[in-house]
């Protein structure tokens, strides 16, 4: 793999930028104000809008914490800010057409958007699985195969003390997907719980939400109530939060652009084995474990291209240092591995510093 001529890297952070901007000016127009609010020590900022025909009262949103220097640029001077879709969506045409950076399937994009304008990244939220992995192609300069990102569904993370925190949240979600296809419905969990922790439509998509596994692992399987996602709950997963530690903003390749969240590429190659080595061993299982030891190679080589493996070695290094069952679940994902792949990152292992046990 190669990286992108810097014309394009360049236009991509760029985009990115116009992205923020106008995702900011959208969530806060002018006629409101920003209000700082201390909590545990830690500033935050909230904005306070007036809402029509009740007086003087306001409504408000969380925006962010105060040490976030983005955050703080635009609190500064967002009046000044303006949507340039037209613009934006020039840039994303060339930067599929001409340097030929992967793009999410429509109705994927569709309904991301949908929930990105919503606010669910801005409230701290993280894209993950297949889609998310359409956007690391343009975070990174990388041209990565559009095969690797088939999809049937789309999955959203948020930490559980986050959600509980922010008092703030969604509209209600089945409406906002219902927005983007009308025969999405509720997914009924597992465990019978009333609780929704995802939506499907007449064809099959699934739109699925997450969260980390608390404590034990009497949590698991039990759906974890999340204040902010506009009335669902959330799977907990083990090994979650190891993916969504430090997310990163990205930009995703659809209409004119969309500002995301997603996991740090590094932790999402990583814990793509470990996600790949605890599949279910049946013909769907091994499919998707199949797909998920793929996007973790590609990744691997495409964070090489990117000059980015003193990354990947630390984040490596944390999740062999986390314990047996880690190291485990390394070891076994790369058991499933073709015998090329297995030895390219078995050697790749060693060379980040895993140098004394991989085997």
């Amino acid at each position: 793999m190669k990286q992108i001529d810097l014309m394009y890297r360049t236009m991509t952070a760029e985009l990115g930028q116009r992205l923020l901007d106008a995702r900011f000016s959208a969530d806060f127009p002018v006629e409101g104000r920003f209000v700082g609010v201390t909590n545990k020590g830690r500033k935050y900022w909230y904005f306070d809008q007036p809402t029509e025909g009740e007086g003087h009262r306001q409504k408000r949103q969380y925006v962010g914490p105060a040490d976030d220097p983005e955050i703080n640029r635009r609190v500064e001077d967002f009046k000044a800010i303006k949507d340039d879709a037209k613009a934006r969506r020039k840039y994303v045409s060339t930067l599929v057409r001409e340097a030929g950076l992967p793009e999410p399937d429509r109705f994927s994009g569709n309904v991301v958007e949908a929930l990105a304008n919503a606010g669910i990244f801005r409230l701290r939220a993280c894209l993950v699985g297949s889609v998310a992995f359409s956007a690391y192609g343009a975070l990174l300069g990388i041209r990565l195969p559009a095969s690797s990102m088939m999809t049937g569904d789309a999955d959203f993370a948020q930490d559980y003390a986050i959600s509980s925190e922010v008092g703030d949240s969604l509209p209600p979600m089945l409406e906002l997907l219902q927005g983007v296809d009308p025969t999405f419905h509720p997914l009924m969990h597992r465990s019978g719980s009333p609780r929704m922790t995802g939506f499907i439509n007449n064809d099959g998509y699934k739109v699925e939400f997450l969260t980390s596994n608390r404590g034990s692992d009497d949590h698991m399987h039990k759906p974890a109530d999340m204040p902010a996602l506009g009335g669902v709950a959330a799977e907990p997963l083990r090994f979650l939060d190891f993916l969504i530690r430090d997310p990163v903003r990205a930009v995703m390749l659809h209409k004119s652009g969309i500002s995301v969240v997603v996991p740090d590429p590094c932790r999402y190659a990583v814990h793509k084995m470990i996600v790949a080595s605890r599949r279910i061993v049946d013909t769907i299982g091994a499919a998707k474990r199949e797909k998920d030891l793929r996007q973790a190679v590609l990744m691997f080589e495409a964070l090489d291209a990117a000059n980015r493996l003193d990354d990947l070695a630390e984040v490596a290094n944390e999740a062999w240092e986390r314990g047996e069952a880690w190291r485990y679940a390394i070891q076994e994902a790369m058991g499933y591995m073709p015998r090329k792949e297995r030895a390219s990152t078995v050697a790749l292992f060693r060379d980040l510093g895993i140098n004394h046990e991989v085997q």
